[in-house]
């Protein structure tokens, strides 16, 4: 296992941690693998009610570390065929990390302080319930670097806000704050301290029947919105389209220099 991502287990809960607290928990693809893989574990895991996502220091995850977006630019061919390998319904690697949390049978509770931008903040969409700290910040902001979010975001938004409202916040990139993201539906409620409070909420399910976890999550995740997977092939196409070309280079380049960027069109 990475030693970025640390998994533990304190009897019937599980906890998933970001450990780059340098880089904010910023996620490269190395991290990317290692939170699929733990997803993987967790759900053959006996005795499990409950998973914790954190991350380690003041941040929750600043996003995609923006090496990885150069290591990307060198091979741009490999990755846009990563993103559309996968038949359709299915998960590709980039989505991986954010949609295995909901094939768990157990609740996953994200414990969200600092910032929790672009991949993070689709990690964090991924789990069931989101508790953050009144002065954490959240954002979309793959429009910054020229892409959209493409991370299962189709999964998880639509069950939380309007269509109007995930456009605005798709769109502008802007950050929103906690307060806020907790009126739009982002976050499930504000805590003063959130991992403390994602642990007695774990230790509440670690008292319910599996089976009711089992079959609850399920029922919500089945008739919320459209069948798991129906937009996953959709976004990994419309990504493909955008990463690499000449707009989102120069999206990169200028959010690097701090610069304003000149788009073509």
């Amino acid at each position: 296992m990475d030693p970025r991502l640390i998994v533990t287990r304190d009897g019937p809960v599980a906890e998933v941690m970001l450990n780059r607290p340098d880089k904010r928990n910023a996620l490269d693809l190395g991290l990317f693998d290692a939170l699929s893989a733990a997803g993987e574990s967790l759900k053959a895991a006996p005795g499990l009610r409950a998973v914790i996502l954190h991350g380690a220091g003041p941040a929750f995850c600043a996003g995609i570390d923006t090496a990885e977006f150069m290591a990307m630019a060198q091979r741009l061919a490999a990755v846009r065929a990563e993103m559309l390998a996968p038949p359709a319904g299915q998960a590709n690697r980039f989505q991986r990390p954010c949609t295995v949390w909901a094939e768990l049978d157990v609740p996953v509770i994200a414990a969200v302080q600092g910032v929790c931008f672009g991949a993070g903040l689709q990690l964090a969409l991924g789990a069931d319930f989101r508790l953050a700290a009144p002065d954490a910040r959240f954002s979309v902001m793959e429009a910054r670097w020229g892409l959209i979010p493409d991370m299962g975001i189709t999964q998880s938004l639509p069950r939380l806000m309007r269509a109007d409202l995930a456009k605005e916040l798709i769109l502008t990139a802007r950050v929103v704050e906690a307060p806020e993201a907790a009126a739009l539906g982002l976050v499930t409620r504000l805590e003063p301290d959130p991992l403390t409070a994602a642990r007695a909420l774990a230790a509440r399910f670690a008292q319910v029947s599996p089976d009711v976890l089992r079959a609850g999550k399920r029922l919500v995740e089945a008739t919320w919105t459209l069948p798991p997977g129906a937009g996953l092939r959709h976004e990994a196409q419309l990504q493909a389209d955008l990463i690499g070309s000449r707009n989102q280079i120069e999206a990169v380049m200028a959010g690097m220099a701090g610069r304003a960027p000149a788009f073509d069109g």
